[in-house]
């Protein structure tokens, strides 16, 4: 659920972030909650934008603890973490926390890295009572570090993650030297790097790794503006208000095969999905163009660096959206 799209970096691979925006009412959100509740929502995940920007979030994360959510999860870029912070997210019932690192070193694509944000991370070691997952972004910067970011993660006590970066397109932007890469991190970070399965390799090798996308049923991605897409990925291809939606609407979207799926990088739908593999589709959705309002290219943020280079043009596999997993669907 994108709780603002403001943000307080601006990483040249993103398409979620603007810094103007102003967040989503509280009220807003909690009816949110309260509708995915209904739902049989187990997983409610906050995201943005920079989640710490929001100046209601720990109220709306002690609110959505009052629910029975197996799982209560934020994403941050971790700049705003302070010991302070740490211990209201605990008291508010925080399950999980994913913080993005991308590298060791700041370069031109982020400054998500570790040289900046160790001190931050501390923080979390020291005073966190819930889960804490790192997450680095394979294309992001320099493909080696990611190897160093995985290396601490681990040691410091908390779960490793890699994702690959993707092209406007949804294609993995990796060079060979990034594949290599991709196959020793998948070597450290383990069974974690293939809970979705290893579609990643596919989609390199043979340009496609089909699954049975139940994106809009065991995963919802609530925008700013209270509607349910399929994903931050296909914004606008389909689109409902959450305060209109169903069970039917549940049981429609579990069994609609959707067209982008052969190629899609989004690993959290895919890991949402992955349970239901064995499970038939009987309605196929040819996705329609965007809506008027939202055009692709408004979907993909352009940067420039100070030589005046684009560096943007990317976005970062499963980086956003609202993992929710209502269960009984079908």
């Amino acid at each position: 659920m994108v709780i603002t799209r403001r943000c307080n970096l601006s990483c040249g691979y993103c398409n979620e972030y603007d810094d103007y925006s102003p967040p989503v009412s509280k009220e807003l959100i909690k009816q949110h909650i309260e509708k995915l509740a209904d739902l049989g929502t187990w997983f409610l995940e906050f995201t943005g934008g920079e989640t710490l920007l929001h100046p209601d979030v720990i109220e709306l994360i002690e609110f959505g603890s009052r629910f029975k959510f197996f799982e209560r999860w934020i994403i941050t870029n971790g700049y705003l973490l302070s010991p302070e912070i740490v211990k209201q997210l605990n008291d508010a019932g925080l399950t999980h926390l994913q913080i993005s690192v991308d590298g060791v070193t700041p370069n031109s694509t982020t400054v998500k890295v570790l040289t900046p944000l160790k001190r931050k991370i501390e923080h979390l070691q020291k005073y966190a009572r819930f889960t804490v997952q790192i997450n680095a972004v394979l294309g992001a910067g320099n493909d080696e570090e990611v190897l160093d970011v995985m290396a601490f993660a681990r040691d410091a006590g908390f779960r490793p993650r890699a994702s690959v970066l993707h092209d406007a397109s949804g294609g993995i932007a990796l060079d060979e030297r990034g594949r290599q890469i991709l196959d020793r991190v998948a070597s450290t970070v383990g069974r974690r790097f293939s809970e979705s399965g290893d579609y990643r390799a596919r989609l390199m090798t043979t340009g496609g790794a089909d699954f049975k996308c139940r994106a809009g049923a065991r995963y919802l991605y609530i925008d700013e503006h209270g509607d349910v897409n399929w994903c931050s990925q296909q914004r606008g291809l389909f689109r409902k208000p959450l305060a209109d939606y169903t069970w039917e609407d549940l049981r429609e979207q579990f069994h609609t095969k959707k067209d982008c799926a052969p190629t899609c990088t989004v690993g959290c739908v895919r890991t949402a999905s992955r349970f239901d593999e064995w499970r038939g589709q009987a309605k196929t959705y040819s996705a329609p163009s965007p809506t008027p309002d939202v055009p692709v290219h408004a979907l993909v943020r352009r940067t420039q660096s100070a030589s005046g280079n684009v560096i943007g043009n990317v976005s970062s596999s499963g980086s956003a959206g609202s993992e929710v997993t209502p269960s009984g669907t079908g």
